[in-house]
């Protein structure tokens, strides 16, 4: 099915990332992304208990078989391939693996064999695909040069400028003009929730000056950080253009009957994956 074929329907604020629905799937999708794409909720899936129901993460206990089937439905939605999936062992960093076809997983299970929180590629077919539940998931797109980044920003991840990083690469490895890059940064925890002790904010602004300061509000003793703000932020400093960035404007935490959220379950939980693939 086609993504104009979908379900469909806008969030709420001022981010164009828009739902859609496909046999009572929903996922995360930004209509600036002309490559199949998506950020997975946790609605359509087939796991049970406490991974209920859209489980996308492999590794945390849940049915193999389970994770198939959702992987299948899920790729099927986007229009991504799931027999084509390259992943990373995600360590809140800022490295960022290149990626070709011989780095696709020969079965979705199979052990990945490298650690960064950031995949690019020109070649068509191949599905980057990488994992949250709270962090920020960043995808891009270059319709130019053609390549495509994904991008997993924790709050480490953000003051490491993780989300520049990818720039970096698409710039040094295609070409990329960062002014044709489109952007959606997807489902994360919001403001509302992500409440932090000190360490955070001076993390963000030891390593961004001050970039980060206009997203962290103080309330007595804790702080209130706007990851998803942030790496807008880091973004244009990178030589996006505004206007070719999509926000989501769900708040994982809040919403945790349609996410993921580590910080509301405890780590009792299943995973969100956004995905992102060239077109053959």
């Amino acid at each position: 099915m086609s993504p104009s074929a979908h379900n469909e329907y806008k969030q709420g604020g001022d981010g164009d990332v828009v739902t859609r629905c496909v046999d009572q799937l929903e996922y995360e999708a930004s209509p600036l992304l002309a490559a199949p794409h998506g950020f997975s909720t946790r609605i359509g899936g087939v796991s049970t208990g406490i991974f209920e129901s859209l489980n996308l993460g492999h590794r945390r206990g849940d049915d193999p078989e389970n994770v198939r089937e959702n992987y299948r439905r899920f790729c099927a939605a986007t229009g991504t391939d799931a027999a084509a999936i390259v992943m990373t062992n995600q360590v809140h960093g800022s490295e960022v693996k290149v990626v070709t076809r011989a780095d696709v997983k020969p079965d979705l299970l199979a052990p990945t064999p490298f650690e960064a929180d950031a995949l690019a590629t020109n070649a068509p077919g191949v599905t980057l695909c990488i994992f949250s539940a709270d962090c920020i998931p960043v995808l891009l797109f270059d319709p130019v040069k053609r390549a495509v980044a994904a991008a997993h920003a924790g709050w480490r991840g953000t003051a490491a400028a993780i989300a520049a990083a990818a720039v970096e690469t698409l710039k040094r490895e295609y070409g990329s003009d960062p002014a044709d890059l489109r952007a959606a940064i997807g489902p994360g925890i919001g403001p509302c929730c992500f409440e932090t002790d000190g360490d955070v904010p001076a993390a963000m602004t030891a390593a961004l000056g001050g970039l980060a300061e206009p997203f962290m509000t103080r309330t007595g003793e804790k702080w209130n950080v706007d990851l998803k703000a942030i790496n807008a932020a880091i973004l244009t400093r990178s030589g996006l253009l505004r206007e070719h960035i999509d926000v989501s404007q769900e708040c994982t935490c809040c919403a945790h009957d349609r996410f993921w959220s580590h910080r509301y379950t405890k780590g009792e939980r299943g995973s969100q994956a956004a995905v992102i693939m060239l077109e053959p």
